[in-house]
């Protein structure tokens, strides 16, 4: 049907809302005229997204029933598909084709869903249409003929990848077979295994198992084969090995990778010193959390002659990288297992390195009292911490001291609040305490001026475990942000920033002492390929229901203008509900308008920090890119040429994606301990507030030891409650009681299953009262 002839079958309703519409300009607008004006308006504007604010603005409709008859006219659209509903309260134009890639969304309930790749809304696929894909697997669909009043649907025509050929689960060994019962909805049935392919695995063992035969239309069987027995269910050690192989992450090094790790010589020859600039005569130190052993970063210090103005300070920051380009050749063993990792992750009670223990805790490590390599920026600070003159150098270094966050923290309180030297430890020299005050004192005055400038506060909590030596969780707490923590921050974003605009400006070329023996300090004239760290602007829609949400709690909020304008507007929104009941759910639905950072060598700035130019160049040890980022800033100094860009954009997009998948499985150990921690707590009541709505139940966190878990639907039995997406709460038809993200309440811990690592919780009797609405 086309746009123009709708009002033949539009509603009695709608006819009035017609009659009465009015244009700004006072003549009648009619159906058809406005359809015309929102084709041109959206045909004009291709890739723009458009919210109802702006539409009526566009198209000068001031009347209430005008700017009704536009939301119905825009409804009918896009459920043609000639509009696509970006959300609610904003439309785009359709440019998609009837054949679509992307992601399919498995459901135990049946109701899967493709996920297409330009980020638009998930479209429902029935069973019988799905041609048996898992969950992530990548495929191609066909949209289906719109049938009247259903919903839209598609058809899986080609399975593109699987995102998985690896599964975890338990064993169940029978007389004649065995099979796999898979934890999720990873597998629409369990995992058939031929028994001469168990490898000694036995019922109620956890293991991995590679699938050797997808379901076809011929059969709908899964087929596969064990290829490592973890042990049994419960252990800790098999626990976390079975998070880290659900999300196909290692969980052993391989052999033939520690042997050439092994091979590498950690000796320092005077002609590689001579080849950089020396600092091991300088006070330096490393400041890392008490359990660490990978140091990657050491800060340096020393006053300067200020030749300008005797009567203002200058000061000569380093901060030191390690320097594992030296050590890990691309191309290599090493490299290529680096490469895929991409990253280290870091479950509740290990770390699983990227790089050979070896590298990260022995010779790339920033020990104290060892001659080590790095790749440092060298900053030359005033006593306002502006930088007066910087460069980048391969550097060797001598480390001092290695400080704990909580010694450093320790030192500054001491020293801030003028307590006696009595309260430091022994080894704590008056220089020492000094330099930790001047590079505090430093580090403040660069956060002051990075917030001014339009950096946004989120500053979150982290959830930590004490845990004992089986692995077992004795105590959950949250780590806060302090001084200590800052200090290396500031420094650590002050050093990211500057290398990326080494590169990124065309007219800062990178300058310090170059690799090769010659010396060569050629500039770079022109863009270069490079490794950024980006951080898009929030998603406007998202940023408009926040507007909208919290203006209910007297709040207000820009959401147009200059970024800087909009984020410090946000910076004094989260400044305005610092220490109110609302802080942590006005938090919550602010973080779900920011987008994820990533790495790409497109570079679009980095809203979140209100850096035009950023990169990762300080964790070199445990971060993918970091290294990626020293080679180039290497190969330019020496005068080479850019590197190929699509190679490096497909790394990039690599390490994206293996950090994500890292976070899932951090994520998961968490929730693991979190249930473990509660297990033996059942019965017991606690004061918690509700951190999370969904149709299903709500989320809620316990105040004493934030561990959260989920008060279902069914325990809600006083009334038939709706879910308010819009404003995060569940609210009851009959009595208009409602739950509202963030608000207290008292619940009974009901079950802790550690399979499904799922904490339920009730609500206790004396649950307070729940608002009316």
């Amino acid at each position: 049907m086309s746009f123009v002839n709708y009002f033949v079958s539009l509603p009695v309703e709608i006819k009035n809302q017609e009659s009465m519409s009015k244009h700004k300009s006072g003549k009648r607008l009619t159906k058809q005229r406005l359809v015309e004006m929102l084709q041109t308006l959206f045909q004009q504007n291709p890739n723009e997204t458009f919210s109802l604010k702006q539409i009526f603005r566009e198209l000068k409709l001031s009347t209430h029933p005008a700017k009704m008859l536009a939301v119905d006219v825009m409804d009918e659209m896009a459920w043609d598909d000639f509009l696509t509903k970006a959300s609610d309260n904003s439309y785009r134009l359709n440019l998609k084709t009837q054949v679509q890639e992307g992601t399919f969304i498995r459901k135990a309930n049946g109701k899967n869903s493709f996920q297409p790749d330009d980020g638009s809304k998930n479209i429902f696929v029935s069973e019988r249409n799905s041609l048996f894909a898992m969950n992530g697997d990548r495929v191609r669909v066909a949209m289906m003929a719109r049938r009247e009043k259903h919903m839209k649907e598609a058809m899986v025509v080609e399975i593109l990848s699987h995102k998985r050929d690896q599964a975890v689960g338990k064993l169940k060994v029978e007389k004649d077979y065995a099979f796999l019962v898979t934890e999720g909805n990873i597998f629409v049935h369990d995992i058939l295994i031929p028994k001469k392919k168990l490898k000694g695995g036995k019922t109620g063992d956890k293991a991995v198992v590679k699938i050797t035969q997808w379901p076809s239309k011929d059969s709908k069987n899964i087929v596969g084969e064990v290829i490592d027995v973890l042990g049994k269910e419960g252990d800790n050690n098999v626990e976390m090995h079975a998070i880290l192989a659900q999300y196909g992450l290692p969980y052993s090094y391989p052999k033939h990778v520690e042997e050439a790790a092994e091979k590498i010589d950690p000796g320092i020859t005077e002609q590689e010193i001579k080849r950089r600039e020396d600092f091991r005569d300088v006070w330096t130190c490393t400041i890392d959390p008490k359990d660490a052993k990978d140091f990657d970063d050491a800060l340096s210090i020393r006053q300067i002659v200020n030749r300008k103005s005797s009567n203002s300070k200058l000061y000569e920051v380093g901060v030191h990288i390690a320097d594992v380009s030296h050590y890990v050749k691309e191309g290599s063993i090493i490299d290529k297992e680096a490469t895929k990792r991409a990253t280290s992750v870091y479950l509740v009670d290990r770390t699983i390195p990227m790089l050979p223990e070896r590298l990260c805790n022995f010779i790339c490590s920033l020990r104290p009292d060892e001659e080590k390599l790095c790749y440092s920026v060298i900053f030359t600070l005033d006593e306002e911490a502006n930088v007066k003159d910087f460069h980048i150098a391969h550097t060797v270094i001598k480390s001092n001291r290695r400080y704990a966050y909580e010694e450093v923290q320790e030192v500054l309180e001491a020293s801030y609040s003028s307590k006696t030297s009595s309260t430091r430890k022994a080894s704590d020299t008056s220089s020492e305490v000094e330099n930790l005050c001047t590079l505090d004192k430093l580090a403040k005055k660069l956060r002051e001026r990075r917030f001014k400038g339009g950096a946004v506060k989120f500053d979150r909590e982290e959830l930590h475990f004490d845990i004992d030596e089986k692995g077992k969780p004795t105590r959950a707490y949250f780590k806060k942000s302090n001084d200590a923590t800052q200090l290396i921050e500031e420094f650590m974003l002050l050093a990211n920033k500057y290398v990326a605009e080494s590169i990124g400006t065309p007219t800062k070329p990178p300058r310090g002492k170059a690799s090769s023996p010659s010396g060569d300090k050629r500039g770079v004239k022109a863009k270069k390929t490079f490794v950024y760290r980006i951080h898009d602007q929030p998603d406007p829609t998202k940023l408009e229901t926040l507007r909208e949400f919290v203006v209910k709690f007297g709040y207000k909020m820009k959401t147009s203008g200059t970024k800087g304008a909009i984020s410090r507007s946000l910076n004094a929104l989260m400044d305005g509900c610092q220490g109110k009941k609302e802080q942590k759910l006005i938090e919550t639905v602010a973080l779900r308008a920011m987008m994820k950072a990533k790495y790409s060598t497109h570079n679009i700035g980095h809203y979140g920090l209100a850096f035009e130019y950023y990169t990762h160049f300080t964790s070199p040890i445990r971060r993918y890119p970091d290294t990626m980022v020293h080679r180039l800033l290497t190969k330019y100094q020496d005068g080479g040429r850019s590197a190929n860009q699509e190679k490096y954009e497909e790394l990039c997009e690599h390490c994206s994606d293996m950090e994500q998948t890292a976070q899932q499985a951090e994520r998961d150990s968490i929730k693991y301990k979190m249930v473990e921690f509660m297990e033996d707590k059942i019965g017991n009541e606690y004061d918690a507030h509700i951190s999370g709505i969904q149709s299903y139940g709500i989320y809620c966190e316990i105040d004493e030891n934030h561990c959260e878990g989920m008060v279902p639907m069914h325990e809600l039995d006083d009334d038939y409650y709706d879910f308010d997406e819009r404003n995060y709460c569940l609210v009851g038809r009959r009595h208009r009681n409602k739950y509202q993200l963030g608000d207290p309440i008292r619940i009974k811990v009901a079950r802790a299953n550690l399979e499904k690592r799922q904490l339920d919780f009730a609500l206790a009797e004396e649950a307070p009262k729940k608002k009316k609405k």
